[in-house]
């Protein structure tokens, strides 16, 4: 049976050609995908890891989040004492906090948020062990610092050049004493690390004098251990201490949990390209068989059993699969070099592990037998006589047919469960709708053969008045068999279902983001810290000698409690806030900022049923106590990051806050938007590199940057399933052409010339994309309308926006692809031989 399977597959080899093929694509994503996803996780976690075997103990006086920021703990003396220990070789206080390096432009260099700075501690002998130099020396003076080596790089620094640096206390101008090489204790992947002499960095991110961490090596032969608990008898009140190797641990889950979201993603993509490949293959198998039919009842009357030819038939589709799965294996170890030569921020190993070799050897073989099974099965129910004296004939769909109504009981009720997960507001809505999207698919795909020749019908038209006669064929051949062309169709469904569903919420996420940063901002500029890290009140007061210039700062402040709830204030000028913010006031008047008074969005007041003229009690976690009135109720959205639930006058908040958090400065200058004006701004701010002028256009990109950077990754993703789909339509159309080599003769002789022949299977292959294509977008419409029903309960005013041009750019694809598809099929049924064709039996 074996050699009889192997003699099959050498003998169909064309035809289980693009099989194969189906299956390497499907081997080579999740290959890629799992190889990609383990090469990463070792190399993040390497770098997340590298430089904690220096470290013996870590004490971090921010263990306990009410020390972080505050005086005590870990000063000088701390450190002396921890140094004395037994077994402990050294003690390194560290601080470290936000700065940014400014190119020779004055832009920032890096990853901003990234951008870190620290103090160079040198120890006995004048080196610090975190830091190995390649250049100059370890800063030592209060206007000296120095660059990690590929920072220094990127700006083209030498030592002795004069480098501009941020922080959150602003900007100043330093010398360059050195060039240094850091481990991943120290340096975050595309970042970029300053250091500073100890008592500057003190000043610029701590307390003067004092420490967040302090790092303890050990001598040799001492364990971590044992050094840990005399650390632990000796720490002052509000600090803990751990191991080394317990901060490469945490550190190393840290960073494999940001790289499995996308290597879960990915995956995720490869079983959607293995769903649409199973259809290909149950196809193959389908045409491949019923070629077969009068060979395998041969088999059967001269005395093989039908066990035994359905095992030869399921062996050649694990031999398919097998060599197929050993191709996509070594294909897939290749795309993953590729994708870490593309994305990846270090060279690094690849990792091909025996588990990612045993499950991609698994699914790619076993999926070609699971999906040859129902063919096989439905040949080996007719009997070998019946087979011996005709061909079989495919049966058609029917409207009563056991699988017609098992397929619209699945579209009915998984339509109804995605409509109840849109217009419920349960918390598990999301599940609900992708339960109900999965069996509104699966039904959709059963109903496919059935709806084939009433949606092909709809282009009759169309095509008739294009062309005529060559029209009329292809929908004839098109509808001929509906389950072949509804199998063929249902993998192009699949891909446009996902591709329509994705289009559809990024445009409204999208216009939603671009509605909530343009209505409510009325400032030419918003200015934002680089890294995120927040300013401060005195970082706008150099604003006030910019000549035409209208600006206030947003100061938050938190730790209130409101009326009893939770609350955070946000201090704003009130003689300029009106101007710079639209206020789309619902009760009261803004003008009760100016005295005193406060104003509340509407969200919020609706929550705790405040109201105007309401005087509420303050209580803050200081103990210190007071009230407020509400002056006005304002409209906003709970989501943006711009609009405050509670806004204050300034000075109301410095009252309780003598420290608030700057979150952003709003900018308005008496020419508007310009060059000079945006020059003028950064340059009152202090030339510093840490802060970003954002006008209303460079918002509104930042904000959907990040949605349709998503998307385009996931349009990529899905390229390898339309692919796959092309691949479908190519082989149904090589297989039909093979089917009808008779009837194509036929058709020659009468005077239909080659290219006649050419445009009827081109017109077919569009049909079959039609067909997909049409079924897909409204699925994937209709998807994308329900999960977008689930944000607009907690994101006020998120509409759903149809994407016409790039649903209509999609189908366009689709349809492309499908007459690529065509090309060799249609090539090969001009070419039939009309004497032999006409011959045929």
């Amino acid at each position: 049976m074996f050699r009889t399977a192997l003699r099959n597959v050498f003998a169909h080899k064309a035809r289980l050609l693009m099989t194969a093929f189906a299956v390497m694509l499907g081997v080579t994503f999740i290959t890629g995908s799992l190889v990609y996803g383990d090469s990463l996780n070792q190399a993040t976690t390497a770098k997340a890891t590298d430089g904690y075997e220096r470290i013996a103990v870590n004490v971090d006086v921010s263990a306990d989040p009410a020390n972080r920021g505050r005086p005590g703990g870990l000063d000088a003396r701390t450190v002396t004492a921890l140094a004395k220990l037994p077994g402990v070789a050294a003690a390194a206080g560290r601080v470290d906090g936000f700065a940014a390096v400014a190119d020779r432009d004055g832009k920032p260099l890096g990853n901003g948020q990234d951008a870190r700075g620290g103090n160079f501690a040198p120890a006995a002998d004048g080196k610090d062990p975190a830091y190995r130099f390649t250049g100059g020396s370890g800063p030592t003076g209060k206007d000296t610092i120095a660059l990690d080596e590929a920072t220094a790089a990127q700006g083209g620094y030498r030592v002795g050049d004069t480098v501009r640096v941020g922080t959150n206390k602003g900007a100043s101008s330093y010398t360059l004493s050195g060039i240094f090489r850091a481990d991943g204790t120290k340096l975050p992947g595309g970042g970029s690390l300053t250091l500073f002499a100890g008592a500057t960095a003190q000043k610029l991110f701590y307390e003067p004098g004092r420490y967040q961490d302090i790092e303890l090596t050990a001598t040799p032969g001492t364990d971590a251990t044992q050094l840990l608990s005399r650390v632990e008898s000796v720490l002052p009140k509000g600090t803990s201490a751990v191991t080394g190797a317990q901060l490469a641990q945490m550190q190393a889950h840290l960073a494999t949990s940001r790289t499995s979201t996308m290597s879960q993603i990915l995956v995720g993509f490869a079983a959607v390209a293995l769903f649409v490949a199973t259809f290909l293959i149950a196809n193959t198998f389908t045409m491949l068989v019923a070629r077969r039919t009068r060979e395998l009842a041969l088999m059967r009357a001269v005395g093989a059993t039908r066990e035994q030819v359905r095992r030869i038939l399921l062996t050649e589709s694990l031999l398919v699969g097998a060599i197929a799965s050993v191709a996509g294996l070594a294909v897939g170890t290749g795309v993953a070099a590729l994708l870490q030569t593309l994305f990846a921020d270090t060279p690094a190993p690849l990792v091909l592990t025996p588990t990612t070799v045993l499950i991609s050897m698994l699914v790619g073989t076993l999926l070609p037998m699971v999906a040859a099974w129902l063919p096989i099965r439905r040949a080996m129910a007719i009997p070998p006589v019946a087979a011996l004296s005709a061909a079989e004939h495919t049966a058609p769909a029917r409207p009563g047919s056991l699988r017609t109504g098992l397929s619209a009981a699945l579209v009915l009720t998984g339509s109804a469960a995605v409509v109840y997960g849109a217009l419920t507001t349960e918390k598990d809505a999301r599940t609900v709708i992708g339960l109900g999207a999965a069996l509104a698919l699966t039904g959709t795909i059963g109903l496919i053969p059935l709806l084939s020749r009433p949606v092909v019908t709809l282009f009759r038209p169309l095509l008739t008045r294009l062309a005529p006669v060559h029209g009329d064929l292809a929908i004839r051949n098109t509808v001929r068999d509906p389950r072949r062309t509804g199998a063929t169709a249902a993998a192009l469904a699949i891909a446009l279902t996902l591709a329509s569903g994705l289009s559809v919420l990024g445009a409204s996420a999208t216009q939603y983001l671009d509605r909530a940063t343009t209505h409510a901002l009325s400032a030419d500029y918003v200015v934002k810290s680089a890294g995120g890290q927040g300013m401060t009140p005195t970082t706008a007061a150099p604003l006030k000698k910019l000549a035409g210039a209208t600006y206030s700062p947003l100061n938050q402040s938190t730790e209130y409690y409101l009326g009893g709830s939770k609350s955070v204030l946000t201090g704003v000028d009130p003689a300029t806030i009106g101007k710079l913010l639209r206020y789309d006031v619902i009760e009261g008047s803004l003008d009760s900022l100016a005295k005193g008074q406060i104003a509340v969005a509407d969200f919020k007041a609706e929550q705790e049923g405040w109201h105007v003229g309401q005087t509420l009690p303050l209580k803050r976690q200081n103990d210190q106590h007071g009230s407020l009135t509400i002056g006005a109720i304002y409209q906003a959205d709970e989501q943006s990051d711009l609009m405050p639930s509670i806004t204050a006058p300034d000075s109301l908040v410095a009252r309780y806050d003598s420290t608030p958090s700057t979150d952003r400065i709003l900018v308005a200058t008496d020419g508007g938007t310009s060059r000079a004006a945006r020059a003028g701004v950064t340059h009152a701010l202090g030339d510093n590199p840490t802060l970003s002028v954002l006008d209303q256009a460079d918002i509104r990109a930042q904000d959907s940057r990040g949605i349709g950077d998503q998307l385009n990754v996931f349009y990529a993703l899905l390229s390898m399933a339309l692919v796959i789909a092309a691949l479908g339509i190519a082989n149904t159309l090589a297989m039909s052409v093979l089917e009808r080599r008779k009837e194509l003769g036929t058709l020659r002789a009468l005077g239909l010339d080659r290219a006649g022949v050419t445009r009827m299977i081109r017109l077919e292959a569009l049909l079959l994309g039609a067909l997909g294509a049409t079924l897909g977008t409204v699925m994937g419409v209709f998807l994308g309308w329900a999960v977008g029903r689930t944000l607009q309960a907690n994101v006020a005013g998120y509409e759903l926006v149809l994407p016409w041009g790039r649903l209509a750019l999609t189908i366009l694809i689709a349809l492309t692809g499908s007459l690529l598809a065509s090309l060799w099929p249609a090539r090969r049924a001009a070419r039939v031989d009309i004497p032999a064709a006409t011959a045929a039996q």
